[in-house]
């Protein structure tokens, strides 16, 4: 199993009032790791996967501990836990080598913008997210779904 490798970086912006990352702004970190792992399939080939568009359908989050504003970026490994027939599962952990800060995941359900509804995983996309497949007990909740 491999794990999509994105580094972070932390802006000023990003810092509350206590000194430390705001926790909705994770929320924008794992979006940008999200990204970074899913087009990473799509533009330059000409595939369509993916860039079609998807859509946010849940997101569950647990923050271990604070983090706090630094120049270094910080780690978030990606992973699929879960993929249905027209969603999947990205499990999350926003980190360094010796510390976890943040546990997380989120459906995201590939969506037709045209047609304005969701469509299902294409076989080259399922391809795709069974190389980052990880459903074992430590990794997130759910499994691979046919």
């Amino acid at each position: 199993m491999a794990r999509h490798i994105y580094q972070c970086p932390l802006r000023w912006s990003d810092m509350d009032a206590f000194g430390h990352v705001n926790n909705v702004v994770f929320l924008r970190y794992l979006e940008e790791a999200r990204i970074d792992f899913m087009f990473r399939l799509a533009p330059g080939d000409g595939s369509p996967s993916f860039s079609g568009g998807s859509v946010v359908a849940r997101h569950e989050i647990d923050y271990v501990r604070p983090l706090v504003h630094r120049h270094e970026p910080v780690t978030i490994e990606s992973w699929v836990t879960k993929i249905g027939a027209a969603s999947l599962t990205i499990a999350y952990e926003i980190k360094d080598a010796d510390q976890v800060y943040v546990r997380a995941s989120t459906v995201v359900v590939p969506f037709d913008l045209e047609a304005q509804r969701p469509r299902r995983i294409s076989a080259e996309e399922r391809r795709f997210l069974e190389e980052y497949v990880d459903d074992s007990a430590d990794s997130g909740s759910g499994a691979l779904v046919a």
